[in-house]
């Protein structure tokens, strides 16, 4: 561990227990900087613990998270359950990438999607929102023409809609946004952006929960 790591670390955990202190909403048992989801219960069942991400593929920060995903999902072998609600904000962008990771998802491709979808954004600076890249996108992954008609027919609009809404509701304001177990919400804001200390801060969540007396 080099001095940088050292640092990190510490700052991780003095936030992390500044944050104990401070917060008056906590699951009993549960330490980390979060928020808790009014009106959304805690669930885990002793096993998996499920990790929703509320990200965009026009997020530069999202784009550079993706490399503490394996980290997270490594500390957890089989304890963790991660599933990807893509949305977007307003003007700046479009549905199009989401639903066509959805529907990637479904034919079995929604990783290679994922990351071709950033690839294209982030690297290629390809518009991403133009269906004809899209459907070159998903050829390049392996998708038949299948895809090409699901996504020019809508079939993931209403879903795309939905997550928007459910965003909006449980008061997503940046991302990536991580809902873990259900009503712990966490997202970098606290961490000043920090990916490595917002990495940490999950790490220690999801890690309280699985050591919990919640079964």
């Amino acid at each position: 561990m080099n001095f940088k790591t050292i640092s990190i670390t510490l700052m991780s955990l003095t936030l992390l227990l500044m944050s104990v202190s401070v917060q008056a909403e906590k699951v009993p048992g549960i330490v980390g900087v979060y928020d808790t989801l009014p009106g959304e219960k805690f669930k885990f069942d002793g096993k998996t613990v499920e990790i929703v991400e509320f990200m965009s593929f026009y997020c530069h920060t999202c784009y550079n998270f993706e490399k503490s995903i394996p980290v997270i999902k490594g500390n957890f072998p089989k304890k963790i359950k991660w599933k990807i609600i893509p949305i977007y904000w307003g003007d700046h962008g479009s549905p199009k990438p989401g639903e066509a990771y959805l529907i990637a998802e479904e034919m079995g491709k929604g990783e290679a999607m994922k990351k071709a979808l950033f690839d294209a954004q982030m690297v290629q600076k390809i518009n991403i929102g133009d269906i004809n890249v899209l459907e070159s996108i998903g050829k390049e992954v392996g998708l038949g023409s299948d895809f090409g008609k699901k996504l020019r027919a809508g079939d993931k609009t209403g879903e795309t809609q939905q997550a928007l809404d459910m965003a909006k509701k449980i008061g997503i304001s940046e991302t990536p946004t991580i809902v873990i177990a259900g009503n712990i919400k966490t997202d970098p804001h606290a961490m000043d952006h920090d990916l490595d200390m917002y990495r940490d801060n999950i790490l220690m969540i999801i890690k309280s929960i699985v050591k919990s007396e919640h079964r």
